[in-house]
């Protein structure tokens, strides 16, 4: 077997590789003469099948394992005696000559290809004790929590059924058909939908042209689809509304008192008050975390700087790009409507990208070097608590997990860079 490199620049490796046809064919007959004992063909004993039938029967597809095995040993042998790291795994290209792959396959023939792959950078790591970051705080106002608390007794008001006309605050009950070009259209009946008026997010002027209206009154309403609205075969488009209202309430009093606890399944007012501090509380400490993060993430970058992987940066932005043209189709929009144009935009994201695989990089060699890992435990409450976010499907979403190791990981990266970021603020000046 012979290696020979060709081509070693920046990071950039590649490699012609030649297996002689000997050495293929020895593995093949060592390969043949284990499977001899295994396989059971009618007419022979077990055991007893010439190595000859076996070639003939099965030489190909098990010369076929051989060679992607040699490909495989070979790649990790070459990066292992080098000392290097790859970023990816290695390219290969093997002859397209047909008649070269069947000789090769036959056992008449040298493999040859090329290998190639790029190697992860050295990163020199710099002194974390000048990185300086501050933690923004906030205090929780008593008009905020009055605020939320507010919103949260709103959710268990009462109405009561009155006479005269719709206004903003009242909860209308009625019946409608929505038509586009006069056919009434899938999902958009409803014999008893109710309808908060002025705070009812639906599509606008909906709501607003029902205000005035009194229990019995019917009327067609006009109104267009938003242009981003959630059903494709809907947005833009205009339509009508065939409209009957069945009854008109009036909003009761809200109270505000340890009854109102009650119906949350709480003791006392306080302790729903106190609930709500905390969940506020947390809110402005998840605020402050990513603030600081990006601060830290700057600086991190500013002060590495070294070659990056082309294809880790390629693919990287190759991802970035596909979302952002998805977002773009979705809300119907161009780049222009963003104030840019696709070849800024393609500069802007290309080095989104770059900086995403230099952080990726700093941040893996600090956790290597100080062996900052992600335990089974911690990666096993992640999983649970995505599993949480689709109840009934959690069989699927495990098998899948097990079935693909890279989405595995892909839970065990953002818990891994926030271990990081926790070790590099116990260093960094807050």
């Amino acid at each position: 077997m012979q290696v020979t490199e060709t081509l070693s620049e920046g990071l950039k490796r590649e490699f012609k590789v030649t297996v002689p046809a000997s050495e293929l064919d020895a593995r093949l007959n060592a390969r043949l003469d284990s499977l001899k004992n295994e396989v059971r063909l009618k007419g022979f004993r077990p055991g007893k099948v010439p190595v000859d039938h076996l070639r003939r029967l099965f030489g190909k597809s098990t010369m076929a394992e051989i060679v992607n095995d040699v490909i495989g040993e070979v790649a990790r042998n070459t990066i292992s005696e080098r000392g290097e790291r790859a970023a990816l795994q290695p390219d290969f290209k093997l002859s397209e000559d047909e008649k070269e792959a069947d000789q090769v396959l036959a056992g008449k023939h040298d493999l040859t290809y090329t290998m190639s792959y790029e190697v992860l950078p050295k990163v020199e790591l710099k002194d974390f004790k000048s990185v300086s970051v501050e933690r923004p705080v906030a205090e929780v106002k008593d008009e905020e929590v009055d605020e939320e608390l507010r919103k949260l007794a709103e959710t268990t008001r009462t109405f009561t059924a009155k006479d005269g006309k719709a206004a903003d605050g009242d909860r209308v009950t009625v019946s409608y058909v929505g038509k586009i070009d006069g056919e009434a259209f899938p999902g958009g009946t409803d014999e008893n939908a109710q309808i908060r008026l002025g705070t009812t997010q639906l599509i606008p002027g909906f709501a607003e042209q029902i205000v005035g209206m009194a229990a019995g009154d019917e009327k067609t309403i006009s109104v267009t689809f938003p242009e981003n609205y959630g059903a494709a075969n809907l947005a833009g488009k205009p339509a009508t509304f065939d409209i009957k209202v069945k009854e008109v309430a009036g909003p009761d009093e809200l109270k505000i008192d340890d009854d109102l606890a009650k119906k949350l399944g709480l003791e006392s007012l306080e302790k729903v008050r106190g609930l709500i501090k905390q969940q506020i509380q947390n809110q402005y400490g998840n605020t402050s975390r990513l603030r600081v993060k990006r601060q830290l993430l700057d600086q991190l970058d500013e002060l590495h700087k070294f070659e990056l992987p082309p294809t880790m940066v390629e693919r990287e932005f190759d991802s970035i790009w596909r979302e952002v043209n998805a977002d773009l189709k979705q809300s119907g929009k161009t780049f222009s409507d963003e104030g840019t144009t696709e070849e800024a935009a393609t500069a802007d994201y290309r080095k989104i990208a770059e900086r995403r695989v230099r952080l990726g990089l700093v941040l893996s060699e600090i956790g290597e070097r100080n062996k900052i890992e992600v335990t089974d435990e911690e990666a096993q409450r992640a999983l649970q608590a995505q599993l949480r976010q689709y109840p009934g499907q959690e069989k699927a979403l495990i098998d899948y997990y097990r079935q693909n190791p890279n989405a595995l990981a892909s839970i065990r990266a953002p818990i891994f860079e926030e271990k990081v970021v926790d070790y590099l603020l116990e260093l960094a000046q807050v």
